[in-house]
């Protein structure tokens, strides 16, 4: 009966445009989101994490949403995100991207996301790039919520890859050789060999990297002529967990949830002026409230003593034994060589340096609350040519 259930499971789940490829380079496969996914290659997660700091990785992350946001114009589109989300979307300008959140009516994150302005679509059209294990609630809340006139399209059709690492621009370039004059949050429509492609600059590694949107039909062609690249390695789910958690960023489900606000979470960069001063998004209360007085607890970074890593749900205590917040996100770091987390703490806790203990196995182990990022960021600053 269980290896029945098992069975049932595996055909339930979907596959991305790259299975075969996936399969063909020897990875190890496992349910997430949803999907058949690569944690891993045969080199393994900590190679795959070191070459991405050092050269270039390359992650199929088709299984995240793509949408579109269309409507008459583009200030009708944005102001009806904007209805949704503290961003300052008015201002995008076309090739532009900006990170931000759906928020729930208490202010909590439903779901962290990209929006774009297409430099060459449609005067009105913004376009979503969602979690995986969210889009279907994201969709489901933006129907409800568009008005009269903007409609939601998800992408179906288009698959997603990201090429990261110091090695990435000089390595796309060979192949699309506009991508190399992309500011980091810009994005516009190009070629890649001849293929028709989105190609935008950002990333979930820390990195400079980039993320290449494409008709699923044509993703093999573009993966292969990439991995073909004596620079670039395939990388799993494992190395993009533990590269985002050297990187300081939130994982939804981990870090970010709905009774999360932004700006427990760190985030409150991402809201901005207009918006802090006008609110009339959900969640608007809760938010002014907290950048205001501040919130009752606060993301922080972790180092800890020892070799055993802290996963989600270890109790964080201070020095007396009392429990004071939770790990959300845990692990070995490769590039420090050290185990280190993030987690949530009361405010009293959440300067650097701050000594606490967390309950790892049913022991006590020592740890400090450090500065995020644990790796410092790479992002390319520099402005378009």
């Amino acid at each position: 009966m269980g290896q029945q259930h098992a069975k049932q499971q595996e055909a339930a789940l979907k596959r991305t445009p790259l299975h075969a490829l996936h399969l063909e380079r020897g990875a190890r496969m496992v349910p997430f989101a949803g999907y058949e996914m690569p944690v891993s290659y045969p080199s393994g997660i900590i190679r795959e994490h070191l070459h991405t700091r050092a050269e270039a990785g390359l992650f199929d992350v088709s299984h995240m949403g793509q949408a579109l946001v269309t409507g008459p114009d583009h200030e009708t589109s944005a102001r009806a995100l904007e209805a949704l989300m503290p961003s300052a979307l008015v201002e995008l300008a076309p090739g532009a991207m900006r990170y931000g959140f759906l928020l729930n009516d208490g202010g909590g994150i439903i779901d962290d996301l990209i929006v774009t302005r297409p430099a060459a679509a449609g005067e009105g059209t913004l376009m979503l790039v969602v979690n995986a294990d969210r889009k279907a609630i994201d969709y489901e809340v933006l129907r409800g919520a568009l008005p009269s006139g903007v409609a939601l399209a998800p992408l179906e059709t288009r698959a997603l890859l990201a090429l990261q690492g110091p090695a990435a621009a000089a390595v796309l370039a060979r192949h699309a050789p506009e991508a190399a004059a992309l500011a980091f949050m810009g994005a516009r429509a190009m070629a890649f060999d001849g293929i028709d492609c989105h190609i935008s600059r950002s990333g979930y590694t820390g990195e400079d990297g980039f993320e290449i949107s494409l008709e699923a039909a044509q993703a093999g062609a573009v993966a292969r002529a990439l991995l073909a690249e004596t620079e670039v390695e395939p990388a799993g789910l494992g190395a993009r967990d533990s590269l985002r958690l050297e990187a300081g960023l939130c994982l939804y489900g981990h870090d970010l949830d709905e009774t999360v606000s932004p700006v427990e979470a760190g985030l409150g960069w991402a809201i901005g002026k207009r918006r802090r001063e006008e609110g009339g998004y959900r969640g608007a209360a809760r938010i002014a409230r907290e950048l205001e007085g501040g919130p009752k607890r606060r993301r922080v970074g972790l180092r800890l003593e020892g070799g055993a890593p802290a996963r989600q749900g270890c109790v964080i205590s201070d020095g007396e034994g009392r429990a004071r917040g939770v790990v959300t996100s845990g692990g070995f770091a490769p590039s420090l060589g050290a185990p280190v987390a993030m987690g949530y703490v009361e405010p009293a806790l959440a300067a650097p340096g701050t000594r606490v203990q967390l309950t790892v196995r049913n022991k006590e182990v020592p740890a400090e609350v450090a500065a995020l990022p644990f790796v410092p960021h790479r992002y390319h600053r520099a402005k378009a040519a």
